[in-house]
């Protein structure tokens, strides 16, 4: 079917499915300050790039991630471009309750073709669709304190340049600094993110106590790892806390109590077992066909 509206590149086409998760926070209001507003352009732009292949590979799962910071944003384009994903399985699973949850916000902001919208998909759910949630259920975003917010939204904003969900980051942060920029381990792993000084440089982190520098640092860290791991959160999870010789020389998570329930709590707040990753970053862990086989026997 064809969407009526203004914009002549909303068409409603089917698509292969798959599963995504949405990984932020919708509950806050637009937001007014022009800073805000040129970002979520940015960001809607570059989803809409993700989402048709326009010069750049296809990809539903980043234009999710990307349509979804411009959404936290105020965005009602973008509102309404998640919603219409989500109304018609456009590379990601049909949910018209996820669909009606976004058509409501851009409803919200006046947009007439979302209200049209939210019609043919029923009432949007009273709770934000899965996203930032602890193992018991809670909102992260609800359970931190207003400085703590302050990291939440950086990572937020930070993420999708560096093709790393949220979530994810979220969880490192959590298990790492319990988000105090100016944490420093026994082992001198420093700031929100816990780089270790030779993690720091070979990201090109120059001041680790700096919050942004520390997690563009982690971030670019954990999009190596991803890459090694071929998406493996398991062991991306392991080599973050015991370093990926590590994890290659045990084919595995290795025996350390610390690391084991390091990964566990990081899986039980991201709650994937798979990343996507870029493979251009670096060429796979040569120990991957073993911990494979490994896993197999």
């Amino acid at each position: 079917m064809k969407c009526s509206g203004s914009k002549q590149w909303r068409y409603c086409k089917p698509w292969a499915l798959c599963v995504v998760t949405v990984l932020c926070t919708f509950d806050r209001p637009a937001l007014a300050d022009p800073t805000n507003s040129e970002r979520a352009a940015s960001l809607r732009s570059e989803a809409r790039n993700h989402e048709y292949g326009n010069g750049v590979p296809r990809d539903p799962l980043k234009a999710v991630q990307l349509y979804c910071e411009a959404s936290r944003l105020g965005d009602v384009e973008a509102q309404y471009n998640l919603g219409w994903m989500y109304a018609n399985g456009r590379g990601i699973a049909r949910d018209d309750e996820t669909a009606a949850y976004f058509f409501a916000m851009a409803a919200k902001q006046g947009d007439a073709l979302s209200q049209r919208m939210l019609r043919q998909v029923g009432d949007p759910p009273a709770k934000p669709p899965e996203c930032l949630f602890d193992s018991d259920g809670n909102d992260i975003v609800d359970k931190v304190m207003p400085e703590h917010k302050k990291v939440m939204d950086l990572v937020l904003k930070l993420a999708p340049e560096y093709g790393i969900q949220p979530r994810l980051a979220m969880a490192i942060i959590r298990a790492e600094s319990n988000f105090n920029p100016g944490a420093v381990s026994p082992k001198n792993a420093q700031g929100l993110m816990q780089l270790i000084p030779e993690t720091a440089d070979r990201f090109n982190v120059k001041k680790p106590f700096d919050p942004e520098q520390n997690i563009r640092g982690g971030l670019a860290y954990l999009r190596w790892l991803l890459a090694y791991f071929k998406g493996d959160v398991t062991l991306v999870a392991a080599a973050y806390n015991a370093g990926e010789g590590a994890v290659n020389r045990f084919g595995g998570i290795p025996p350390f109590p610390e690391t084991q329930g390091y990964v566990k709590r990081i899986r039980e707040i991201f709650k994937r077992e798979d990343h996507p990753f870029d493979p251009g970053i670096t060429s796979p862990s040569p120990e991957m066909p073993r911990i494979t086989s490994r896993r197999l026997m």
